[in-house]
């Protein structure tokens, strides 16, 4: 798992995880898969559907260099996020908010009425490590 995505007002969990190949290589052409944990429906996994994938969590990814990801969600695409690999051989999800580097374990959206198709979004939080200092760190963002 890289993060996941959680919001308000549903239990349902979104996992972003890195997609290897059978050989553990990773899947270039898409670097991470997506899909539910249910815990409505007795914690299993789901993946997302076609309306989701297109229009609200899935992510649009563009390959940067060797070990190197550019991807944005389909939902909010002004915002830039970059998997890729360390020297301990890992890969890791990091996002650049107010000048802090961030690496990514934790997304939350607030959502507050509106409907299916248009939402009422108050704000998505990012949570993780800022990377200069290793201290956890939340930001705040405005989706609009």
């Amino acid at each position: 798992m890289l993060f996941y995505l959680q919001r308000d007002p549903n239990t349902n969990t979104l996992i972003y995880a890195l997609n290897l190949k059978e050989n553990g290589s990773i899947n270039a052409n898409a670097p991470i898969q997506v899909y539910w944990i249910r815990y409505g429906e007795k914690g299993q996994k789901k993946d997302l559907g076609y309306i989701q994938r297109k229009f609200a969590y899935g992510i649009d990814t563009k390959e940067l260099g060797a070990d190197k990801y550019e991807f944005r969600f389909v939902s909010h695409k002004k915002l830039p996020f970059y998997l890729q690999k360390y020297s301990d051989k890992s890969y890791r999800v990091s996002v650049t908010l107010n000048n802090r580097t961030i690496r990514v374990t934790r997304l939350f959206i607030r959502i507050q009425g509106g409907s299916f198709w248009l939402p009422n979004v108050k704000y998505a939080e990012v949570e993780g490590t800022e990377e200069s200092t290793g201290k956890p760190v939340v930001e705040r963002i405005s989706v609009k």
